[in-house]
């Protein structure tokens, strides 16, 4: 199947799921009213959505010299480690565990999941908080997807890491294509064999579910949902052989970091301290030099 037709079989499968979800938890008035304030809605988080464009325009502009970087100057491959910490921790490996488990249809419905119900679960809340009558959490989520990928996509840079079906195929299996092998285009195009440690679909999907946890009296029926599409996600990349049991983990406490700047926080605000901390530290680098001067 040629890659625009897999875009718009994606396209079409997530677009009916946002519009179902759209008119259960948000609700038809409140989407009409949203609709009719749009140009407002959108000034108040453009610095949010500029803050994150850029992220996702750095990492798309930058991947082959972030992947030279990666392997010919760091070099540091940690997937050996990732391994043995597993092994360390528990009897059998959980992905080797999940993997006992398979099954035709559950490899269908975990790959369906890390798939299609993963493009839902980030698009759906943008929907929904631009939906509210104001844009503070639809500003907190856009910054906490942008800390996700700016951590994740450093993280992914200084450390090499192949997933389980990468690293050794005789003991884990690589089960996503064999639930949508038309997806192989696809994936291949938007992602990098070392893009492991932290597994970005956790961290990303985990803080869609805490903020809707927080957010629950707005939309109490989303916080279910997205509870037990995040969780799915989460173990569907074991399941799937695509990350380690240490990844998720790390994905998840990325998510709840993300979360907290992003209440904490505003882009100003981090903009602002940034600011500050450089110009701290030049100017001790200044009265270092001075006093080295003065001593000479």
């Amino acid at each position: 199947m040629a890659l625009a037709s897999v875009v718009l079989q994606l396209a079409l499968v997530v677009a009916t799921m946002l519009v179902t979800a759209a008119l259960a938890v948000i609700g038809p008035r409140r989407l009409v009213t949203a609709l009719q304030d749009v140009r407002w809605r959108l000034e108040m988080c453009l610095l949010p959505v500029a803050a994150l464009a850029l992220v996702l325009f750095l990492r798309w502009s930058t991947v082959d010299v972030a992947v030279r970087i990666e392997h010919r100057v760091l070099g540091n491959n940690i997937t050996p480690q990732l391994f043995e910490l597993e092994q360390l921790l528990f009897p059998v490996n959980p992905v080797a565990v999940l993997q006992t488990f398979q099954s035709p249809e559950l490899t269908s419905f975990f790959a369906f999941v890390y798939i299609y119900g993963y493009a839902f679960l980030l698009l759906f809340p943008i929907v929904a908080y631009f939906a509210l009558e104001t844009m503070d959490d639809l500003s907190t989520l856009l910054l906490a997807f942008t800390v996700n990928y700016a951590i994740g996509l450093a993280c992914y840079v200084l450390f090499i890491a192949y997933g389980p079906r990468n690293f050794d195929p005789l003991l884990f299996e690589g089960l996503l294509y064999d639930g949508f092998p038309q997806m192989r285009r696809l994936t291949n195009q938007v992602n990098q064999s070392t893009n492991v440690f932290p597994s970005l679909h956790t961290s990303l999907s985990m803080t869609v579910f805490f903020l809707a946890w927080l957010t629950r009296k707005k939309y109490p029926l989303w916080v279910p949902v997205s509870g037990a599409l995040a969780i799915s996600i989460a173990v569907s990349t074991m399941y799937l052989g695509i990350h380690w049991f240490s990844d998720v983990a790390a994905g998840t406490a990325l998510a709840a970091l993300s979360v907290y700047i992003g209440r904490t926080y505003t882009i100003r605000g981090l903009s602002g301290s940034i600011s500050r901390y450089i110009d701290t530290r030049v100017q001790r680098a200044g009265r270092a030099d001075r006093d080295r001067n003065r001593h000479d």
